[in-house]
């Protein structure tokens, strides 16, 4: 089965599991393109050496994004009651836009990226198998986005089907579910420290309306790096990772910035007053980049949506640059 590519962008060159696409499809969800291969690197654990020139010890950093500076500052100032933080990161040249990309926000639903590659993780380790079957039990059943809150207690589900539905339509019942089967919260926090990520942290199981889960710009975008430079999973599970996150429903944040032609793999949050989108872009010039910002809005306010959007934008027009320059400064100075 072929499936219906995004409007403008390159097609699709690898498949979903049958069934797994029939779902998608069913659920109204148009497929994506598949990324261009990033690395020949083979996969290994996350380095533990923390080397101030790398990003998540695996790109090498330039310059920060100075050009782009003023503009972000004269739309934070237009925008002062919103509280946010961003990092972007150009794969390709290292440079990047660092503005309070290690304040701390509540995770809301972009928590359920890291849980994905967790996932994956263990499917390369041989601990989980796709297509065992996994029940809803009344205790992971909750409340907020998703669909399988309406289905019977006892009901079964593949792994695949359910991590899926995670990421896709942010299922909350499906999340709770895929944590208790990677061994629960605890052991998943045990498992984002080992990849370096400092603020990323589950205490409890979704719905998080209160937003007690929490996490980082920098630790959204460090999730992706080690993830398309083969540093978590096998080049095999990356594939479908991306995949999945390319068919991620909502796209009123990140994507609603980017021009035509644009890819974007990628993870939103929404409890109300905080929303965050975190994704892998590839343009379709050919650069890659990752992109992650969290705002703490009004409750429900649009505007914070019209915010990343702007954002957004504003970072694709200047990637989008034939050569674009970074800054004349120190490498090594960064936006707050």
């Amino acid at each position: 089965m072929r499936l219906t590519p995004k409007a403008n962008i390159v097609k699709v060159s690898w498949f979903l599991p049958s069934f797994l696409s029939v779902f998608l499809l069913g659920s109204n969800v148009q497929a994506v393109a598949k990324f261009q291969e990033i690395s020949s690197v083979q996969p290994s654990t996350a380095p533990t050496v923390d080397d101030k020139s790398l990003f998540a010890d695996v790109v090498p950093l330039h310059s920060p994004m100075k050009v782009l500076e003023p503009q972000i500052k004269a739309l934070m100032a237009r925008y002062s009651f919103l509280k946010t933080g961003m990092f972007f990161l150009d794969l390709d040249t290292g440079n990047y836009l660092d503005v309070g990309g290690d304040r701390i926000f509540p995770a809301a639903s972009t928590i359920k990226l890291p849980i994905l590659i967790a996932f994956f993780q263990d499917l390369d380790a041989g601990k989980v198998t796709l297509n065992e079957k996994l029940t809803m039990r009344r205790d992971l059943v909750t409340n907020g986005s998703g669909t399988m809150q309406y289905e019977r207690v006892g009901k079964k589900y593949t792994a695949l089907e359910t991590v899926t539905k995670m990421v896709t339509i942010s299922d909350n019942t499906a999340t709770n579910m895929i944590i208790d089967r990677l061994g629960g919260a605890a052991r998943l926090n045990q498992r984002f420290r080992s990849w370096g990520l400092k603020d990323t942290v589950i205490r409890r199981l979704l719905a998080d309306l209160r937003g007690t889960n929490t996490t980082s710009s920098q630790d959204m975008a460090r999730t992706l790096a080690l993830l398309v430079n083969n540093k978590l999973v096998s080049p095999q599970s990356r594939e479908q990772a991306l995949d999945i996150l390319y068919h991620t429903v909502t796209n009123t944040l990140l994507p609603a910035g980017l021009g035509k032609g644009a890819v974007i793999a990628n993870k939103t949050g929404d409890i109300g007053f905080l929303i965050g989108d975190a994704g892998f872009i590839t343009m379709p010039n050919g650069k890659r980049y990752l992109a992650a910002i969290f705002v703490r809005r009004p409750y429900k306010d649009s505007r914070g949506r019209d915010f990343i959007r702007q954002v957004s934008q504003l970072v694709y027009n200047y990637l989008n640059q034939p050569n674009p320059v970074a800054t004349v400064d120190s490498p090594n100075s960064a936006t707050r």
